[in-house]
C-alpha cells in the first residue's frame, strides 16, 4: 500500500461527482516516490510523498 514513511499519508476515500450529481466511489492516492536518503551517514531507502520531499529540501536535510 502506498504510505509515506515520514508523514504517514495514505489513501483517502471520496466520491466522483458527475454533472448530474451522481456519486461513485473514488480512491485518492498520495504521490509516493522511492528515494534514498542519508540518515546519520547511512543510506536508507524510503517511500516518501512529494510534499514531504519538498519540505525536506526546504529545511536543507536533502539535496
Amino acid at each position: 500500500m502506498a504510505v509515506c514513511e515520514i508523514t504517514g499519508k495514505g489513501k483517502m476515500y471520496g466520491h466522483n461527482v458527475s454533472f448530474s450529481q451522481h456519486k461513485t466511489r473514488k480512491v485518492f492516492k498520495p504521490n509516493i516516490q522511492k528515494r534514498t536518503v542519508t540518515v546519520n551517514g547511512k543510506k536508507v531507502k524510503l517511500n516518501v510523498s512529494t510534499s514531504a520531499l519538498r519540505t525536506l529540501r526546504k529545511k536543507g536535510l536533502i539535496k
